[in-house]
């Protein structure tokens, strides 16, 4: 470590900058046009009362990307990988089927928001729309070196600052705003339990712990550096700078879903509009109510962010799907030498197109989603903890035991969760 000098201070603000990657995109493109379409439900629906269920998942969400971000940085390898050199075939072959099923669907309804949402703000047609940010989507992930695309991922999060704005924009009551997000207040009927379920299932999804793995191990190599599970003695400073660019990430995603679910409740739920179908309905719906700034800048927001999720939900099928089939994987590599990899990611993407042209219903796609990702997320958190706590895997860097509480504690919850999903 060099000593510090003068110019200490002034480095400072960029070098926790400069650190900020894995986790702080995973935790953007977690703001999803189907997580605000989640969100802005729950805010109409039941205005400012849900806001806590934020701050009641941040913890739960920190430790399971942090545990899979840890996966990735110690072992030098995706979560597919480790699964298949380590349990039964037959267990990595249905979390990456239900994987590709979950993605796919989700992709569609993105593509499907964007599109509309974009005809919203400028007219035209919508599905023509949906295919040109999927190609555009393809391009930048497939043809854009590794380094210049996570710069792009990075700038991209700054789109989820427009529901700051909007929120801004319209007369909010705080006093009832910051009760609603600080106080639990929980009622016991059907209505509650499907919106708790929802925001747990949006907030912690499968394809966010395939993401987070792979980009660690990508990281390794663009800075060349070793697996952490190779030289155990010197992993304190990066495993540091994991836990601090997760906790952002997370808590960055978390605030955006709270202020979205504040900015939804102060204008659709006071104005007695309580049922949003899709994000972009969630936008036409502000315009007669908060003005067009405020539709615009929510519109805006729903085309940046999926522009930073497609990717995502793509990239993770395709690092579980090279990792089952021990194909050249990451976007490191260039396209000539990761060829199924990289037509993995566009096979995913125009999949999700496919389903905008046949007329998927947009709550059925994110409900079918939801429930894949139920089924999925509770077994393969159960998984990663295996894999975590397993010295023959991680070595002298397996899970610290406040690690291992919370997410022995967040798998439960996503176990209730999802039980709760098929019961109500």
């Amino acid at each position: 470590m060099e000593p510090p000098d003068a110019s200490a201070t002034t480095r400072r603000p960029y070098s926790f900058l400069g650190s900020l990657g894995p986790g702080l995109i995973t935790g953007a493109a977690d703001d999803d046009p189907s997580g605000i379409a989640t969100y802005s439900q729950v805010g109409a629906q039941f205005g400012y009362s849900l806001a806590w269920t934020m701050l009641f998942s941040y913890p739960l969400m920190a430790v399971t990307q942090g545990i899979s971000a840890g996966i990735g940085a110690v072992t030098g390898q995706g979560i597919a990988r480790n699964l298949r050199r380590h349990y039964s075939p037959w267990l990595l072959r249905f979390a990456v089927l239900l994987l590709l099923v979950a993605n796919v669907i989700n992709i569609g309804a993105d593509l499907g928001a964007m599109g509309a949402a974009l005809e919203l703000i400028i007219g035209g047609p919508q599905y023509l729309y949906a295919v040109l940010f999927a190609l555009a989507c393809i391009f930048l992930e497939v043809f854009v070196s590794y380094r210049r695309y996570v710069t792009v991922l990075k700038w991209l999060t700054l789109s989820l600052l427009a529901y700051v704005a909007v929120v801004l924009s319209v007369h909010v009551p705080w006093g009832t705003a910051l009760y609603g997000t600080l106080v639990p207040q929980i009622a016991f009927d059907g209505d509650h339990a499907m919106a708790l379920v929802a925001v747990l299932g949006t907030t912690i999804s499968p394809y966010l712990f395939f993401w987070q793995a792979g980009e660690e191990v990508e990281e390794q190599h663009r800075q060349h550096r070793q697996r952490l599970g190779a030289n155990s003695h010197a992993a304190g400073p990066e495993l540091s700078r994991i836990r601090g660019d997760t906790l952002f990430g997370m808590g960055f995603s978390n605030l955006v879903a709270i202020v979205i679910i504040i900015a939804t409740a102060a204008t659709l739920h006071a104005n007695g509009i309580t049922q949003i179908q899709t994000s972009s309905q969630a936008a036409e719906a502000l315009r007669p109510i908060a003005g067009e700034f405020a539709f615009a800048i929510f519109a805006a927001g729903i085309i940046g962010t999926g522009m930073l999720a497609i990717p995502v939900l793509a990239g993770s099928v395709a690092y579980a799907v090279a990792e089952m089939f021990r194909w050249p994987e990451g976007l490191h590599r260039r396209p000539r030498d990761a060829k199924a990899f990289y037509g993995t990611i566009a096979v995913a993407t125009l999949g999700g197109v496919i389903l905008t042209f046949v007329g998927m219903d947009p709550i059925r796609a994110l409900y079918w989603s939801a429930v894949v990702n139920g089924v999925l997320a509770a077994p393969l958190m159960a998984i990663m903890m295996m894999i975590a706590t397993n010295p023959r895997i991680m070595g002298h860097l397996t899970l610290p035991r406040w690690m291992v509480f919370g997410g022995a504690l967040a798998t439960a919850v996503m176990a209730l969760a999802s039980i709760g999903f098929f019961v109500l």
